[in-house]
């Protein structure tokens, strides 16, 4: 959003667009160039960018239980909110543990039914946008002009590739938590050049970016639902949906404190699903360096945003409130750079080290070292 909002302010919605195509196709050539670099993303690198995923979402859910996205607004941690998150929680809770067929698999929608209901009882729900907006609408093939600028296809280009990269640990999670198998490589590819390949389309009907929803992995993980015939029917819905603005306008009617309340639990299944990916590689000194200090770079700088401030508008729009993307930079840099040592190579290097102090130990106890000391 950053940088997209830095491309608009500087060439217009045209702007954006002509870079948005071009970001699109780098997109696409990662996700076939993925499989000759497969290996320069393993467990230990994937992992670590879901778990960064998990916890850098968990602020979003709190503030939404309080009432709002933004602290700042009207009404914003009032005691209702809460009390409307809280039961909307313990639904989702008490459905998806305690349900049994579509209760349980569907216990995030009971959650958020209860939850409006009650948001309704109590007069939180506001339907003036639904009356403005129109029953159907067509997308319209090429609304504005693409425009291609050197700066901003330069920034798009970057953040696609970044984009890329949160991709890769999306879908690496959704596999993982999903079907609790790693991802195999032609559905990393797929899952890359569909993204880029939506990316790139949508530019020419005047819509934004592609990019993975990261809380989607969590209610997969949640509902073990990973049928593509179930995916494929749900996209038939979603295009009949985004033909009415009417729809739209219902969907938006749901108070924060609901959604809060239903999506904390699957932000922390993105982040267990992080940790399962680590633990599929043996936690040696060298992978523990990559995971710790990839999470203190990335966590650090997103709660202290002013620590960036003196750094060039480029960077800042790359790294300033994603810790996603500093975790992944990270990880990925220190996986190169680190030597690949084993946990029984780390113990053979002990027991030398050990061995040898033990050496010296004998040699300084013998009783022509200790004349030679004296002497």
């Amino acid at each position: 959003m950053p940088t997209l909002i830095a491309v608009g302010n500087g060439f217009g919605i045209e702007g954006i667009l002509g870079a948005q195509l071009i970001g699109g196709i780098v997109m696409m050539l990662v996700g076939y160039f993925i499989q000759y670099i497969r290996q320069l993303f393993p467990p230990v690198v994937a992992g670590t960018v879901v778990l960064v995923i998990g916890l850098s979402l968990y602020d979003i859910a709190v503030k939404y239980m309080a009432g709002s996205g933004n602290t700042s607004a009207e009404g914003f941690g009032d005691l209702i909110n809460w009390a409307v998150g809280g039961i909307t929680l313990v639904t989702v809770l008490l459905a998806s543990q305690f349900g049994k067929g579509v209760i349980k698999l569907s216990a995030i929608i009971v959650g958020i039914v209860v939850g409006y209901i009650i948001s309704l009882a109590l007069g939180m729900v506001d339907f003036s946008s639904i009356g403005e907006a129109a029953w159907f609408s067509v997308p319209r093939v090429m609304p504005f002009e693409m425009e291609f600028h050197g700066a901003a296809i330069a920034s798009m280009v970057v953040i696609c590739v970044i984009n890329s990269v949160q991709t890769i640990g999306d879908l690496s999670a959704t596999s993982v938590g999903g079907m609790n198998r790693e991802l195999e490589t032609k559905e990393l590819t797929g899952g890359l050049l569909g993204n880029g390949l939506t990316t790139a389309v949508s530019a020419f009907f005047g819509a934004l970016p592609t990019s993975t929803f990261s809380q989607n992995v969590g209610i997969v993980a949640m509902t073990k639902v990973i049928s593509r015939f179930v995916l494929a029917i749900t996209a038939v819905f979603m295009i009949l949906a985004g033909l009415s603005p009417k729809f739209s306008a219902v969907m938006t009617t749901i108070p924060y404190p609901v959604l809060g309340g239903a999506t904390i639990t699957v932000f922390g299944m993105i982040t267990m699903t992080g940790i399962q990916l680590l633990v599929k590689d043996e936690m040696s000194a060298r992978n523990m360096t990559i995971v710790g200090l990839a999470l203190a770079l990335s966590l650090g700088i997103a709660s202290v945003p002013e620590a960036i401030a003196q750094f060039p508008e480029v960077v800042r729009n790359i790294i300033g409130g994603a810790p996603i993307v500093v975790a992944a930079i990270t990880a990925f840099v220190l996986n190169i750079v680190l030597p690949n040592k084993s946990l029984s190579d780390e113990a053979k290097e002990r027991e030398a080290i050990e061995a040898a102090e033990a050496a010296e130990d004998s040699v300084a106890h013998q009783p022509g070292a200790k004349a030679n000391s004296a002497s």
